[in-house]
């Protein structure tokens, strides 16, 4: 198995392609992008005028809270958000021939051909997305027909993927999924997410059942299927140091809108959001000492009655008045950095990082 990739390879991979991506390499563009639920009490607002381009070829680690709306963009970018869920604004996708497409635009039938053949999805928790009683053979041929794909191809190409992630692909494809380890079933669900050789892979929360050495595992399995396949792909996780050895850039989620987006090294040695730099002293690191490490204080907004003015004032040791009154818009770091922040210059000297010296 390839040696794990440090954030410091991470980090001179996302420089060199931020450097040569232009906007002809957008490969999803979302505008306005937002999700709510209607309730008793009003309103649910789960995800509020997300406005991202995804790039062709990156990996895009989106992070956040449980609750801060990451599997919302998640079903969003597909138009899978359950009933009574409402999605509004708009996702294009830009084919590699073709014209563009408005995904939430677009009918049943011309949804679920792009679902898995264009655009695929692993969910979180490998064992509930199988039939206990199909081997995963059946799986396989049930997906390829479900979209007119042929067969025998489309097995060989399954038999490749699970080779690709360090799967005995007889043993699997004649297996039920009981009789699989956690880290088996996952390995075996993102090879069939991708046996209709989808251009966009969406991971929700891939390893958060799984062990830390398997969660470094697939980590470095992904990067190589990145590479082998030319796919864009997008992580999400509630874990920073997790995503940093994988992703060219990544988008914090706070509160239904992104905090801040960046190259990846930019954000882990320079984050700019006073969110963003909890969520680092938050977490725990072999390099920093406990009494270090500190809790975010407070909750994150009810979605149904999110403040006016920055969403995260209410935590924030920086906010003023004007966090409280005025939404700040995104404002530009640097060419590959964005924050959302009224007092992002100051944040050095306000809200230290616990392992600065390390960075």
């Amino acid at each position: 198995m390839s040696e794990l990739p440090t954030t410091e390879t991470v980090a001179d991979t996302a420089r060199a392609e931020a450097i040569e991506l232009t906007g002809e390499d957008i490969i999803l563009e979302c505008r306005n992008l937002s999700v709510s639920f209607g309730m008793d009490r009003g309103v649910s607002r789960v995800l509020h005028d997300v406005d991202i381009d995804i790039r062709r070829g990156e990996i895009l680690g989106i992070v956040g809270e449980s609750g801060s709306g990451k599997s919302m963009f998640a079903s969003a970018l597909l138009n899978a958000v359950v009933d009574p869920g409402r999605t509004d604004g708009s996702v294009i996708y830009h084919q590699k021939e073709g014209e563009p497409v408005d995904v939430l635009g677009l009918e049943k039938g011309p949804l679920r051909s792009l679902r898995w053949a264009d655009i695929s999805m692993v969910f979180q928790g490998a064992m509930s997305s199988f039939n206990p009683t199909m081997d995963f053979r059946e799986h396989f041929v049930e997906t390829l027909e479900a979209h007119d794909y042929d067969v025998e191809k489309g097995l060989n190409r399954g038999e490749e993927l699970l080779a690709d992630l360090y799967l005995d692909p007889d043993r699997v494809l004649d297996s039920y999924p009981h009789e699989l380890s956690g880290g088996m079933k996952q390995r075996a669900l993102i090879a069939l997410a991708l046996v209709l050789e989808p251009e966009v892979l969406v991971m929700d929360e891939p390893t958060a059942a799984l062990d830390l050495l398997m969660q470094r595992s697939i980590i470095s399995l992904l990067s190589d299927l990145r590479d082998k396949y030319d796919l864009t792909m997008v992580f999400i996780t509630h874990d920073l140091p997790l995503v940093t050895k994988l992703a060219d850039r990544i988008g914090v989620l706070y509160a239904f809108e992104f905090a801040e987006i960046g190259d990846t090294a930019e954000m882990i040695r320079n984050p700019r959001h006073p969110y963003t730099r909890a969520l680092l002293n938050s977490t725990p690191n072999l390099d920093a000492p406990l009494s270090e490490m500190r809790p975010i204080a407070g909750a994150a907004p009810d979605p149904v009655d999110v403040p006016a003015g920055c969403p995260y004032h209410e935590r924030c040791p920086m906010a003023t008045e004007e966090c409280a009154d005025v939404k700040p818009p995104m404002d530009s770091v640097s060419a590959t950095h964005e924050v959302a922040c009224h007092h992002w210059p100051d944040v050095d000297e306000e809200i230290p990082l616990s392992t600065e010296g390390e960075r």
